[in-house]
């Protein structure tokens, strides 16, 4: 039986002969469902109409995206560390091509995802590498449409995956919403691996909402939450899950502080 991909968020679900009757990911307000309507595609079909390019986007960090674009559009990266390469953020489409080149960099040994929109095809990317563990957030348990034993749930603010390597719970755009810190990238700079709980706009700061595609804001007390949980960990880089909106590259830690603040003072203007 097929197991069918939502075409909007690139959500794939469990085998069936029919497609779900709609995408819970995609019916909530923080997405949207087209006004074209619902559609699915396959897999095997993303195959035929899509590849995936690899580039170098810093010291051990290679981004993985889809052309044409599909889905939300997203990016993975793949974190490369002397322990083991993690594959942060996931896409749709998985196909030969990619699993051998991930192989010739090393292959990985875990994937930790930031937030629901982004789960696509995980499952088939921990199988194509041999069953590695899935590290999602608690919080957003409910989200996770596909089900399997390679999924690990944890539930505390923080969750070290690997030496140097830690996932910090921020919350905002989700209840489970996780950034990934390296504490050892580029001897010892640091860097923090966004997906969109900190969202890397043009300017080279960041921002926050609760729902992107419909301009819903988060609150000036959950955007000072963000910051809070974020304070313990140093970083002079950030990077966030899409390409061509800018990044920051250096003084990370202080361009988040000040987003922080002209976020706060804007939305709390009378």
């Amino acid at each position: 039986m097929p197991l069918f991909i939502c075409s909007t968020c690139g959500t794939q679900y469990p085998p069936s002969d029919a497609p779900p009757a709609s995408c819970p990911i995609c019916t909530d307000e923080r997405q949207y469902v087209p006004a074209s309507g619902q559609s699915w595609t396959t897999l095997e079909r993303l195959k035929t109409t899509h590849s995936n390019k690899f580039r170098r986007l810093a010291p051990g960090l290679t981004t993985i995206e889809t052309t044409p674009a599909f889905g939300i559009g997203e990016r993975a990266m793949l974190v490369q560390t002397g322990a083991g390469n993690v594959l942060w953020d996931c896409i749709a489409l998985i196909d030969e091509a990619t699993i051998d080149l991930v192989k010739g960099m090393g292959g990985i040994t875990a994937i930790a995802i930031s937030h629901p929109h982004y789960y696509t095809t995980m499952v088939e990317w921990s199988r194509a590498f041999g069953g590695v563990p899935i590290y999602l957030h608690a919080a957003d348990r409910e989200w996770v449409m596909r089900a399997d034993s390679s999924v690990q749930f944890w539930d505390s603010d923080t969750r070290p995956i690997a030496p140097g390597l830690t996932l910090v719970r921020l919350g905002g755009h989700f209840a489970g919403g996780t950034v990934l810190h390296w504490a050892d990238w580029d001897d010892g700079r640091g860097v923090v691996l966004s997906g969109d709980v900190l969202q890397v706009v043009p300017s080279g700061h960041v921002s926050f909402m609760w729902s992107y595609p419909n301009l819903i804001p988060l609150s000036a007390a959950k955007v000072l939450r963000i910051a809070e949980r974020l304070e313990p960990f140093a970083f002079d880089a950030v990077y966030g899950a899409f390409s061509g909106r800018g990044q920051i590259d250096t003084n990370g830690k202080e361009v988040v502080a000040a987003s922080v603040a002209r976020y706060v003072a804007r939305i709390s203007e009378a």
